[in-house]
This record gives structure tokens, C-alpha cells and sequence, in this order.
């Protein structure tokens, strides 16, 4: 199977930053990049992995897709974006060494820290850097007073990096072309997870500009920045904002939003593009980035494609190493009791896409308290019914049966809102009621009442919210509200067209956390981890 005949051919749109989005039309790089002569371009090939989060079910389709791609290509690098870390039971049990036994199977050249590669603080963090065959990249993170990384940190620029250390950048030579590779790490980290008092991050903008010169005082004219900002997030940094205050960077290879790039985004800066590729989430697809530099480093062709991992047969021995070493350990914790509920928890289709229903309650619930630790102006938090997908039976609460409430994995996020805004989106919630629909949405934080025989759009009758998390007031249509969700629906997901302008403006943060572990700690938060929600008349249809 060639890999290219699943091109996909989609350019993410991005509103708000189309004056940054230059897209310059050259034609598909060569289908056989073999090797560089003296004076002709030079063609690399870059496979690139993102926010996998531990999910390694199909992981020996990955191993299959990596070494397909180097069968093809001569010239190849394997970047890691970030967040390997969190999210399913294999890091709860492994801590991201079983994660790290395949990556180091197929020999990654890089990985730069994510977020979530803090959320067991550094001492976990130092453990699966040590037992790492590659080097780590992250100029704008300073280990400096940190006990646990000290020892494993290099401040500069390395052309001999040793594996399980970490440097501002490396050098990679690829068949005889030096590639300048340095990482960034959103400074969102200090707030959204644990890296503890002692380490330090740096302004990404200032360290990319030292990254580039060094490389450049070097001699070496192709470089690439390896990325946990996000392609747009709202929290501060972000690699359109990188690319087009940077010049000299000429692919930026990046993680944390999750976002599924199907052709890559060029941002024009300066004499030369910059390229930005990212491969979506959970290792659903291998991307891979085919670039051609001209004698001056200036990149002339690119072709870039995501490589859906299942089209790809196992690989059979990652396969048996899964199934023997890892995944009988997962499947016994699924058994796992996490808690206790008096009540039979609602998550029939029909109810939680039509109406209010308690487990919709206790999920929200569980999210906006999560939310207000991380930023405390959080008032509401909204979940899509078409995300959950069974009920709970009253009696013991398991993982297992958690997960198939919640089996996508979608992250939190918190969007900032008007009032006007929140009135409209829940306008789209209801306006196939009284029939179901996916986007119906449950909600903690607010209350509101509605019309099911108006015209759609002119159904939403009152809308009240607990601004001081006590007492409902009506809701201020010019005011900017905190609202949590999660990023499927914050990314414009059921036809949420009002929260993807949002997006698209900056103003969403995306701290990540997955929605069935927010939901497990917060029913291990509550007395005796017991829960008995109701239906409370948050959402009521006044014409029944």
C-alpha cells in the first residue's frame, strides 16, 4: 500500500487569522525522495505524532504506518509534539514508560514536553526522560532548580545530543544536511497542570527568535520548531502568533489543540514560508510533512497528508508486546469501583438529547468545578448529549462503566462568551425539540426555559446563571461569561458555529483535562464517594 493514496485535501479554516495565512501554490513534492546531489534541492520527509495520550490500543498500526514511510523515503525525521502523557488507563498504570517502549521501537528522533507531561510532576517526568533513546526539546522550560530535571538538562544547542536529556534545540543530520530542531511548551502549563514551583517557562517568542539565531550562526538554514502552544489557542501563545513574529522558521510542527490538519497552513514572513502541520489527537492518524529546500534553505515544494493508522495492518511484534506486557494490566483496572450512586444515572439516548437528565447534571457539574480550579471565573459548563452515550445502573460506579459513558476521550475547554452568544447557542440547542438531537446541550451553572412550538431562534424564553456560584440572576446579553465545555463542541462541533468563531478568535483555552477522568475525580471528591443527582428544572420546555 502507498501511503499517498489517501491524500486528504481540506485546509483548516481559521477566520480570524486568514490576514496571517498566505497560501502559495506549488506543485505535490516528488513521490520518490531519494537522497540529495550537490546543488539540487534537498527533499526531507517529516512523520509527526501529537497529543497521543497514552492511547495505545492501536499502536502497532502506528509502528506498521512509521516503517511504511521509511521504506519509501531515504531522508525521514519522527517528531513528537507533546502530551504522551494522561488519558487512558495505560498511563494511570504505566506512567507513560509503556507508551515510551514503542517510541523507542521505532526510533523518534525528538519530542518536545506537553502540558500533560507535567501532571505527575517531574520526579514521574525525569523517569520517562531517562529511559528515553531520543533527546527532548524545549527552549522556553528552565530546569535549572528543579531537583528531578536538573541532572537531565542542557542549556543550548546540541549537534551530539545524548538520548534522555533535554536541550534548548538539536542538530539532526539527515544524509549529510544538518537540520536545526528546537521545542516550545506552552507557558499555560503553570496553570493547567503540576510542574511545581522550580521550573521556570520563558516567553516562547523571545526563546524561538534565540532558538533560530543560534542555528543560523551555525550555518544551518532549515529549521523546525516542534510545538505544544497550539495551531490558535487562546491562552497566551500559539504557533500562528509564532510564525508570523519569528522569521527563519521554516516548519513548525505542533500539538495541544488537537487540531486535525489534513493539508498543511503556510503563514508568509518575511522572504520565506513557514509551514505548520498537526496531526489531530490519540494517534489516529501518523502525519507526514514531504518538504524540498532549495540551496538556500528556503523551502519550495511541501506535500503534507495525515495517514489514517488503521488503513495500516498490525504490526505484530508491537502487537504481541501490547497484548502481552501491557494490556491485560488495563483491563483488569477497568474493573475498578470509583465510586458509589443511589440512583440510576440517565444517559438514555433519547432523554439526554431531548431533556435534562441527572447524570447530564452530574457530568457538568463534575466539569465546572474542574474548570474553576484552573481559572475560578468559570460559571457555567455545557456538555453535548450526543457525548454520552449509556446510563449507570444505581449500586457501584466502575471505570469500565464510565468509559462507556464517555468512550471519545474530548478534553476541557473554557470558552470566553457574551451573553448574546450564550443565548444564541442555546437557541441551537433547542431548536430540533421536542425531538432529540446531539447538540442538545446539559448545563450546570445555568438555568434556562424554553418554547418547543416558536419558531427556531425565537424559543429560549429566560436564561439565568449562578454568577456567584449561590445565586441564579438573568443573564447579562453584553456581559463575557467563563463557560466550560469540551473541545469537540468548543471547536464547533453539532453545528456550533457561534462557540467556533470563538475558537477561531482566541478565545479558548484548551487545559485538556479528559472528561471521564474529571468526571471520576470529582464522584471521588464527594462524601463518601457517593452521588444521588436530580433533575432540577435546569432546562424547561414550557410548552409541556
Amino acid at each position: 500500500m502507498n501511503y499517498r493514496n489517501k491524500f486528504y485535501r481540506k485546509l483548516l479554516s481559521v477566520a480570524a487569522s486568514a490576514a496571517l495565512l498566505t497560501s502559495i501554490a506549488v506543485p505535490a513534492a516528488s513521490a520518490n525522495m531519494k537522497g540529495v546531489k550537490p546543488g539540487k534541492p534537498y527533499e526531507l520527509t517529516i512523520m509527526h505524532t501529537n497529543d497521543t495520550h497514552a492511547h495505545l490500543d492501536t499502536v502497532a498500526n502506528r509502528v506498521a504506518a512509521i516503517k511504511q514511510v521509511r521504506e519509501e523515503k531515504a531522508n525521514t525525521l519522527l517528531l513528537d509534539a507533546g502530551d504522551v502523557f494522561s488519558g487512558t488507563l495505560y498511563f494511570n498504570e504505566f506512567n507513560g514508560l509503556a507508551d515510551l517502549e514503542f517510541m523507542n521501537m521505532v526510533g523518534y528522533d525528538a519530542m518536545t514536553f506537553g502540558n500533560h507531561e507535567f501532571d505527575k510532576g517531574t520526579e514521574t517526568l525525569a523517569n520517562f526522560v531517562k529511559e528515553a533513546n531520543f533527546p527532548f526539546v524545549s527552549a522556553n522550560v528552565n530546569f535549572e532548580n528543579d531537583e528531578n530535571m536538573n541532572p537531565l538538562a542542557n542549556n543550548g544547542i546540541s549537534s551530539e545530543a545524548n538520548d534522555g536529556e533535554v536541550y534548548k534545540g538539536i542538530v539532526k543530520e539527515v544524509n549529510g544536511e544538518k537540520i536545526g530542531i528546537f521545542g516550545l511548551t506552552t507557558a499555560e502549563t503553570v496553570d493547567i497542570s503540576s510542574p511545581g514551583e522550580d521550573v521556570e517557562f520563558t516567553d516562547y517568542i523571545n526563546e524561538a527568535r534565540e532558538a533560530v539565531k543560534a542555528f543560523e550562526e551555525q550555518g544551518i538554514n532549515k529549521i523546525v520548531a516542534l510545538t505544544h502552544i497550539g495551531l490558535n489557542d487562546g491562552g497566551g501563545d500559539n504557533d500562528l502568533t509564532l510564525a508570523e513574529e519569528v522569521d527563519g522558521i521554516d516548519v513548525i510542527v505542533g500539538g495541544h489543540t488537537h487540531v486535525k490538519l489534513e493539508e498543511p497552513i503556510v503563514v508568509k514572513n518575511g522572504s520565506e514560508p513557514t509551514v505548520i502541520v498537526q496531526a489531530n489527537e490519540y494517534g489516529k492518524f501518523l502525519g507526514t510533512l514531504d518538504v524540498r529546500f532549495n540551496k538556500n534553505g528556503k523551502i519550495i515544494q511541501h506535500n503534507g497528508e495525515l495517514l489514517d493508522i488503521t488503513t495500516f495492518p498490525e504490526d505484530a511484534e508491537a502487537a504481541q508486546i501490547l497484548n502481552e506486557n501491557y494490556k491485560p494490566a488495563v483491563d483488569e483496572i477497568k474493573k475498578t469501583a470509583i465510586g458509589h450512586t443511589n440512583v440510576e444515572l440517565n444517559g438514555v439516548r433519547e432523554f439526554v438529547r431531548s431533556s435534562e437528565t441527572n447524570l447530564g447534571n452530574l457530568i457538568t457539574d463534575g466539569m465546572l468545578a474542574k474548570a474553576k480550579t484552573i481559572n475560578p471565573n468559570t460559571v457555567i459548563a455545557l456538555q453535548n448529549g450526543g457525548g454520552i452515550r449509556e446510563s449507570i445502573d444505581a449500586g457501584e460506579i466502575t471505570l469500565a462503566e464510565v468509559l462507556t459513558v464517555m468512550p471519545f476521550g474530548n478534553s476541557l475547554a473554557i470558552m470566553q462568551l457574551t451573553g448574546a452568544e450564550i443565548k444564541e447557542a442555546l437557541e441551537h440547542s433547542v431548536k430540533e425539540a421536542p425531538s432529540t438531537s446531539g447538540g442538545f446541550l446539559q448545563v450546570a451553572g445555568l438555568k434556562f426555559t424554553y418554547n418547543s412550538t416558536l419558531p427556531v431562534g425565537q424559543r429560549v424564553q429566560s436564561i439565568e446563571v449562578k454568577e456567584d456560584g449561590v445565586n441564579y440572576v438573568t443573564l447579562d446579553l453584553n456581559k463575557t461569561y467563563a463557560v466550560a465545555t469540551n473541545t469537540f463542541t468548543a471547536k464547533g462541533g453539532d453545528g456550533y458555529d457561534v462557540f467556533a468563531n470563538a475558537y477561531n478568535e482566541g478565545r479558548v483555552s484548551e487545559p485538556g483535562f479528559v472528561d471521564w477522568e474529571v468526571f471520576t475525580e470529582y464522584v471521588s471528591q464527594q462524601e463518601e464517594q457517593t452521588v444521588s443527582p436530580e433533575v432540577e428544572g435546569r432546562i424547561i420546555d414550557i410548552a409541556n
